[in-house]
């Protein structure tokens, strides 16, 4: 690990690495930021910690930064909320605009979009508390999955494999969300897209394919267990690798996303056709996580990751 010249880390001036935050998250957003804090620090960099759950923004603004790293995951800090007080505070941010980061937190407006441009994604339906459960289980077939739309880290999911178990899993997502998403499950593996810059600079790193204990991805094997296991570079064809690629790009580019980000995908196994899940405008950062795996696949370490993200913070919007 070498440190960049004086010069070159000083033009990145006092740096704010924002972690922590209000949302079901917080204790991921807690391990991303001390990664990324830890990282930049190394490299020479006036990095220092803000954490906005227990931090106004008057305090954010008296700290005076030049740029900011965002490694908040969720609400408050991914869903364009505090990408808009940034904007108006002037001060620079890694990642996805206001925009692209409130649709990219929304999985019913995501997948809206991407049918609009013609991507593939599940069928769904978006239930409410008068919804006919019977009649969606009818039209999108068991097993179906259920989730809280603006919730990420799988918080809220349940796979829903008889229909008696329908209304539980329902309740459970409306606890954290006014809207419920239900979802056609797709049968197939399962992969990651990470992908950096933006608009036409946007690229895909390598794929990773996550194979979790009995296909059950969620918070527990994403973050605090050994036993889901990954491949990167996934093991596929060269064509179908360059096609996953670019239906991710073009899935990132849609929502107008930049800086960084990561995009799910499933593979179907009858046909292999790949179908988009949702994509994450400001993953993790954690020792599990899937971009810093996928850039170490391209030679790229989890500090110089961090510097190349923080070289891409700018204002988005133009006054």
């Amino acid at each position: 690990m070498s440190t960049l010249n004086l010069q070159d880390a000083q033009s990145f001036g006092k740096v704010g690495v924002l972690f922590g935050g209000r949302s079901a998250e917080r204790e991921v957003s807690n391990m991303s930021g001390a990664g990324v804090l830890a990282a930049l620090l190394s490299k020479g960099i006036d990095a220092h910690a803000f954490d906005p759950g227990q931090r106004s923004l008057a305090e954010l603004a008296a700290e005076k930064f030049d740029r900011v790293f965002i490694a908040l995951h969720g609400r408050y800090g991914e869903d364009g909320s505090l990408q808009g007080a940034l904007e108006l505070l002037g001060i620079p941010y890694t990642g996805s605009g206001v925009m692209a980061s409130s649709v990219g937190m929304d999985k019913i407006t995501t997948k809206i979009v991407w049918l609009n441009a013609g991507l593939p994604t599940p069928r769904y339906t978006v239930l409410n508390a008068q919804s006919d459960l019977a009649a969606t289980a009818a039209d999108l077939g068991l097993p179906l999955i259920v989730k809280p739309p603006h919730e990420g880290s799988t918080i809220g999911i349940t796979k829903v494999s008889e229909a008696g178990a329908f209304q539980a899993a329902y309740d459970i997502a409306a606890a954290l969300d006014d809207s419920v998403l239900a979802e056609e499950f797709v049968t197939g593996r399962e992969f990651t897209v990470a992908i950096l810059g933006g608009g036409a600079t946007a690229r895909a790193l390598p794929i990773v394919e996550i194979v979790a204990p009995e296909g059950n991805y969620d918070y527990q094997n994403k973050y605090f267990t050994d036993d889901t296991k990954y491949h990167c570079p996934a093991v596929l064809p060269d064509a179908l690798t360059a096609e996953m690629q670019r239906i991710a790009v073009e899935a990132y580019r849609t929502l107008g996303c930049e800086g960084w980000g990561r995009v799910d995908v499933l593979l179907r196994e009858r046909d292999q056709k790949p179908f988009l899940l949702e994509v994450n405008t400001s993953p993790g950062m954690t020792s599990h996580s899937l971009v810093p795996m996928a850039a170490r696949a391209e030679g790229i370490s989890y500090e110089d990751l961090c510097v190349e993200i923080l070289r891409t913070a700018r204002l988005k919007l133009k006054g």
